[in-house]
């Protein structure tokens, strides 16, 4: 699995698939690494090139001290999607991942033909909201933050059913630096006008008990775009990609199909 090695950080990436496929390139969540996505690929169509990375401050990418930015967040995708020589590539972002999506496709619409937002908004959350959460991640650490954590992530059926275990540890395998960092990014974006004036294939994936992106935020969001398509996932949480990645790859593999990506 190799590195990328940047002027102020390293980001650790994978790639699967198809070399020469068409390109998908998928950004996680605050709190979750590139494995976030592990329950997806395997039903995801043939013939695809897929490249997964691990955001700045998470997982075995490098942490820089926070506060980071958002611009330095899409940066970094830009950065890597240059240097594997990615052109019009679906980008499927989650959360967080999604917010880089946008400025990504603001930024360097040359780089993205389609967009998936997940679970994620132009603008998640308040400043006071975000610093509160750095403010008890900095004075309790990672756990404090874990059981509503997983409240946030997970619907109460995935919950009931004690599958949230190996999820709570990648959270609290993530650095507080990094973590911290990527809270400070979010809290200080709002992408309600660049967004706005995108004209890309949207789709945007909700999870009907999603604790922090509820399902008319991100349809707010996906509506900003005109043409853009919503989908929403009945008895799913925040990570829809792990609780029913049939499902998801079902909905990403139609869009793909609708675009003519594959």
């Amino acid at each position: 699995m190799p590195d990328l090695r940047l002027n102020d950080v390293t980001l650790h990436y994978r790639e699967n698939g198809v070399p020469g496929g068409a390109p998908v390139v998928f950004a996680n969540s605050l709190g979750t690494d590139l494995s976030l996505w592990d329950p997806v690929l395997p039903h995801l169509p043939e013939g695809l090139r897929l490249i997964r990375y691990d955001m700045r401050g998470h997982g075995q990418s490098s942490v820089p001290p926070a506060p980071y930015a958002m611009g330095a967040l899409v940066r970094d995708a830009e950065r890597l999607m240059d240097h594997l020589a990615l052109r019009d590539a679906v980008v499927v972002g989650l959360s967080v991942g999604g917010m880089v999506g946008q400025g990504l496709a603001v930024k360097r619409l040359d780089l993205v033909r389609g967009l998936v937002l997940s679970n994620t908004a132009a603008r998640i959350g308040t400043k006071e909201m975000w610093q509160a959460r750095i403010d008890t991640l900095r004075a309790e650490g990672m756990e404090a933050l874990a059981d509503a954590g997983m409240e946030r992530w997970f619907s109460r059926d995935f919950r009931a059913a004690g599958k949230v275990g190996p999820w709570r540890e990648m959270l609290l395998r993530q650095p507080a630096e990094g973590y911290a960092g990527c809270c400070a990014a979010i809290a200080g974006t709002d992408f309600y006008t660049p967004t706005s004036g995108l004209r890309l294939p949207v789709l945007g994936i909700a999870g009907s008990e999603d604790g922090a992106t509820p399902p008319d935020l991100v349809r707010e969001t996906v509506d900003l775009v005109p043409g853009a398509r919503f989908c929403l996932m009945r008895r799913a949480g925040h990570l829809p990609c792990v609780e029913q990645p049939e499902a998801y790859a079902g909905l990403l593999r139609d869009f793909l199909r609708g675009i003519g990506h594959i």
